[in-house]
């Protein structure tokens, strides 16, 4: 799952690997629903997160 991205991804390509806005990416980084590192201004995401939050879209989905 998201193989041809890196291990670290900046909001813009959290943003294209889930095909939503930036904006909605920001959304997600700044409510804590997907984990992040602040590295100053930067704000960093690891893949694991991003796997993370998918997979427990999943699981809420197959609960209705």
């Amino acid at each position: 799952m998201f193989n041809s991205y890196p291990d670290i991804l900046t909001v813009k390509q959290m943003a294209q690997a889930l095909c939503i806005s930036e904006n909605s990416a920001y959304r997600l980084v700044n409510s804590h629903t997907v984990g992040c590192k602040r590295i100053g201004r930067k704000i960093i995401v690891p893949k694991q997160c991003l796997i993370d939050y998918v997979l427990s879209a999943r699981y809420t989905i197959a609960a209705l």
